[in-house]
């Protein structure tokens, strides 16, 4: 699939117009610069030639400072596979000493460019996007990636060589979010499963933004990883960017068939950590609780560190505990295994044959449970038909989804309960006995036993 990849200096409106061109609000935007940091990749469709699209972090050329450099070195990736570069400058200010680096630049690599002058929304702005000619390029598209204009135009250009294909939907690809408090090593982990440089990688907190993914193949299963913003308590998130991508993050969650939940193994199991996992487990997504740093720490504390971590975390017992530095690249490998178990537990589906034996030998004397049907996958959805109504107790729906993951294992995944009782019968008021449809007024029902009478229902 051919590749477009947006580039230009910061707060020029790449990720305004990654979102239109992608309809999706997959980049966050904002006022304030330099808040995309890694590339972010999306899928679009014009005309009907489908494409990858990049939105790359605002770039400063000659920045030396870590973070611009690291901005600059993932946009270097995007732009060795383009097949066709979208610089983006600011049409309502003047051609800045880092539209001029970043023009030279890009004219080096010897790849199509097309220069679109963004924010031009009204006829006296896009007469000054002549201006951007003096940048060498020749193809300039004055655009306003927000009101979408001019978007089309520069879009047909951009995909004039683009093949017409027909696309298929994905099919069996296991979608994963890491997610966990800042600085505990996501983007670390990203990168060692991917064996990339794919996430910037820093000791400051809340250094990743958006959602970064990257698709990965292992032993035949394609994967798709997606490296989250550290999640924080409301309290303690104040700048806009923060809020977002705590946003973004729990979106994540919601798209993710499985959880990868990271914890920092030298500060132990904190209460973040639980909220957090809480969002896993509440949108009843399959989890792997994974222990970071652990390098740091030493084996012969493993049995009481996942003590403790049971102890804290009692409501993801279901979910396996892994051990790992993904900066050493110990234990990373092990994860796929243990990734692709959880997805098929949290995507069995139990026949009606094995779920009626289930019943037959189940030891349930709270009520009688008169069959099982499976609702849903994802997580595994069970509705039990019992003969009395009303909510079961907690400790009794507990001991179900026990007896259900000891049968069937469902090993990493939350297992849903849902109970229905059968309506009883109307109750008859205490001593007077139920008459027969036409029976005579008086007549005495026959007792167990005794001789039915007439067919006009008399006594015989």
């Amino acid at each position: 699939m051919p590749t477009v990849v947006i580039v230009g200096r910061p707060n020029v409106g790449k990720s305004t117009l990654f979102n239109r061109i992608t309809g999706e609000r997959r980049s966050i935007v904002g006022d304030e610069p330099g808040i995309t940091r890694d590339r972010i990749h999306g899928q679009a469709q014009f005309d009907g030639k489908p494409f990858e699209v990049i939105d790359t972090g605002g770039i400063v050329v000659r920045d030396e400072e870590y973070i611009p450099s690291q901005i600059l070195k993932q946009a270097e990736f995007a732009l060795e596979g383009a097949d066709q570069i979208i610089f983006l400058v600011d049409g309502r200010s003047e051609i800045t000493g880092s539209d001029r680096d970043l023009a030279q630049m890009l004219r080096k690599l010897g790849r199509p460019v097309t220069l679109a002058v963004n924010k031009a929304d009204t006829g006296k702005k896009q007469d000054l996007a002549h201006d951007f000619y003096t940048l060498g390029i020749a193809d300039v598209y004055p655009v306003s990636a927000e009101h979408n204009i001019g978007v089309e135009d520069l879009l047909g250009h951009v995909t004039a060589s683009f093949p017409e294909l027909e696309t298929e939907p994905e099919k069996g690809v296991i979608k994963v979010a890491i997610i966990g408090r800042p600085n505990v090593g996501k983007s670390t982990l990203l990168n060692a499963l991917t064996a990339k440089e794919r996430s910037i990688v820093s000791p400051v907190a809340g250094t990743t933004r958006d959602a970064v993914d990257e698709r990965v193949t292992h032993n035949g299963q394609e994967y798709l990883f997606v490296d989250t913003a550290g999640i924080r308590r409301k309290g303690k998130t104040h700048e806009m960017a923060e809020k977002l991508s705590v946003i973004m993050a729990r979106r994540s969650i919601r798209m993710a068939h499985v959880v990868l939940l990271v914890m920092d193994a030298e500060a132990g199991v904190v209460g973040s950590d639980a909220t957090i996992g809480g969002y896993g487990d509440e949108g009843g997504r399959a989890m792997v609780l994974c222990v970071n740093k652990w390098d740091l720490i030493g084996e012969g504390h493993k049995r009481e560190f996942e003590r403790n971590l049971r102890d804290s975390l009692k409501f993801l017992e279901y979910a396996p505990v892994e051990f790992l530095s993904a900066k050493e690249n110990q234990g990373v490998n092990g994860l796929f295994k243990v990734i692709k178990r959880v997805y098929d537990s949290a995507s069995k589906r139990v026949t009606t044959g094995e779920l009626n034996r289930f019943v037959e030998s189940l030891h349930f004397e709270e009520r009688k449970v008169l069959y099982v049907t499976q609702a849903s996958i994802r997580p595994p959805h069970f509705i039990f038909f019992t003969d009395g109504q009303g909510p079961l107790h907690f400790s009794h729906e507990r001991y179900l989804i026990n007896q259900l993951r000891k049968r069937f294992g469902f090993d990493g995944t939350p297992v849903l309960l849902t109970v229905r009782g059968r309506a009883p019968k109307r109750e008859r008021p205490r001593g007077v006995p139920a008459q027969k449809k036409g029976a005579a007024k008086g007549a005495t029902p026959a007792g167990r036993g005794a001789r039915r009478g007439p067919k006009d229902g008399a006594a015989g």
